[in-house]
């Protein structure tokens, strides 16, 4: 038989059950397990507070860091940049692998805590069908007695009118239905007691299925949050990276508030299950027998079955009727053949007795005790195990999404210093980076060639070669502009002694005034004579 022994509280719950219970007013509370007491209720309350003031700190801490990054001019030194921007890359890395951390814990603890309300509800399912299984025995035992049996003895006092050794024997056998009728009347009747457990167990798998699903939904918005956070980061997307610090303030509150209900839940479930037999002796102890309620919750040798005495009662009336049935069936058939009414209530005592047996069976406290340890088990293991983890959950990710918030705040400044000082750039530079976006956007201005293929080069050097009855200084001012320096219009609309197709290699070509053209073009005629040798124009 089992023991009461079978359940020893975890040691979390203990720890959880001594930690200091105080009302709003800040007055110690008892940490007995009362729900219905308004200072306990505000005892727990004061865990949610707590929270509440541990988000609001954060979030002070974050605007006051958001402040001093607006407000304060960072130095444009490059020694001084490439750290900052490696400390902020490491620090997103460092944020999003606790991030991580949290959200594998979170599942696993959500699985938990679902795991253990279904053992939960799934036990009180099966106490509630032992309970509802004894009504409809005991309810069927009394109508087979009241009604069936009351009508095949009227039926038999007729045919045995003539007969009053008969007649005696069935008003003893009367008696008997109506002694079995009061036995029964002293067995508990469960619905009639307001204990609509299959109610609680369905509110219970309501509530709990919402917040499951709540959790699940919370975890993948912070993974979510992280991938966004790296993408935004690898594509310097300021628009991205934005979006991202409203999501984790957003996921931030929540981590917060469900830190606040784990706590709370945890403790409170935590004071239940130090001693779960007095608050249940002490919920129903004005609506059943106190011998009741304690036998079904320590199911020990020393204690007795408080129905035993009820059953044995039935089991004798159930001999003694049987026996007066068996005589009157071997004396009374072969005189009165139409007694048929002997067999219906031979039959309806054979039901009566499996029926008792069945009762017996389900009335054991081994059946019901063993669901009361599979319930405890359900919520004071892996239940309170399960938020725990949760608790632990909310903690890493409020960390990790507060470090991520900060850094991701540093580069999008980062990025804002960076387009500025692009927007310093002159706009008639051609190789400013923006002239190379808008360049990239209009194909016109990208298709140049190559300065230094090997056509694009004798075109130039032949454009910029004088003829031989020409002065080189009338050259190099009367001569039409050549093509390289028309495409210098694209640019800035004044043609420059430059080379445009240079942009290509992200460096600045040299600007060619007259006197330095024409330096070059006597430097440059002996490779112009042998190009012109192997390939004339």
């Amino acid at each position: 038989m089992a023991s009461r022994v079978d359940y020893i509280a975890p040691w979390w719950t203990y720890w959880l059950h001594n930690f200091p219970h105080v009302n709003l007013r800040l007055q110690p509370v008892d940490s007995t397990f009362n729900p219905q007491d308004g200072n306990y209720q505000q005892a727990l309350m004061f865990l949610a507070v707590i929270a509440a003031v541990g988000l609001a700190l954060n979030l002070i801490f974050i605007s006051i860091y958001l402040l001093c990054i607006c407000c304060c001019k960072r130095t444009d030194d490059e020694e001084i940049k490439r750290p900052h921007s490696c400390c902020v890359m490491w620090t997103v890395v460092t944020a999003g692998l606790i991030c991580c951390a949290a959200v594998g814990v979170g599942f696993y603890g959500n699985s938990e805590t679902n795991d253990g309300v279904y053992q939960l509800t799934y036990s009180i399912y099966n106490a509630n069908h032992t309970l509802a299984e004894v009504d409809s025995l005991v309810s069927g035992t009394t109508s087979d007695m009241e009604v069936d049996l009351k009508q095949h003895i009227a039926r038999l006092e007729e045919i045995f009118a003539q007969r009053m050794e008969f007649i005696q024997t069935l008003k003893f056998m009367q008696q008997m239905a109506d002694a079995i009728v009061s036995q029964l009347s002293g067995l508990p009747t469960w619905h009639h007691l307001n204990l609509n457990m299959a109610g609680v167990a369905d509110n219970i798998n309501h509530y709990e299925y919402y917040r499951w699903l709540s959790y699940l939904l919370l975890l993948i918005i912070d993974l979510l949050i992280c991938l966004m956070t790296f993408l935004g980061l690898a594509k310097r997307s300021r628009w991205l990276l934005t979006i991202m610090i409203f999501s984790g303030v957003l996921t931030l509150i929540l981590s917060w508030g469900s830190l606040g209900l784990d706590t709370s839940a945890a403790v409170g479930i935590s004071d239940f299950c130090v001693a779960p037999d007095k608050f249940i002796m002490n919920m129903t102890q004005n609506k059943i027998n106190s011998d009741v309620v304690h036998y079904y919750l320590y199911c020990s040798h020393s204690i007795s079955n408080p129905f035993q005495k009820i059953l044995s009662s039935f089991q004798r009336s159930l001999t003694a009727m049987d026996r007066q049935i068996q005589g009157m069936m071997y004396i009374a058939v072969p005189v009165f053949p139409m007694a048929k009414d002997l067999l219906g209530i031979q039959l309806l005592l054979n039901k009566s007795e499996s029926n008792l047996h069945q009762l017996t069976a389900m009335l054991d406290c081994r059946g019901l005790h063993k669901d009361y340890l599979d319930a405890l088990i359900g919520v004071c293991y892996d239940g309170v195990e399960g938020l725990l983890y949760l608790s632990l959950f909310s903690i890493l990710a409020a960390v990790a999404f507060c470090a991520m918030i900060c850094a991701i705040s540093c580069a999008c400044n980062h990025l804002v210093i960076r387009d500025r000082d692009y927007d310093d750039i002159d706009e008639q530079d051609p190789f400013n980076p923006q002239a190379r976006r808008i360049a990239a956007h209009n194909p016109t201005r990208s298709q140049v060639h190559s300065f230094y293929s090997f056509n694009s080069s004798l075109g130039s050097q032949t454009s910029l070669h004088p003829s031989a009855n020409t002065n080189p200084s009338q050259t190099a001012t009367t001569a039409p502009a050549p093509e390289y320096m028309n495409n210098t219009v694209l640019f800035g609309g004044n043609p420059r002694y430059e080379n445009v197709p240079l942009i290509g290699r992200n460096s600045p070509p040299p600007s060619y005034s007259p006197s330095m053209r024409a330096t070059y073009l006597a430097v440059s005629e002996e490779p112009t004579r042998i190009y012109g040798n192997i390939c004339p124009a």
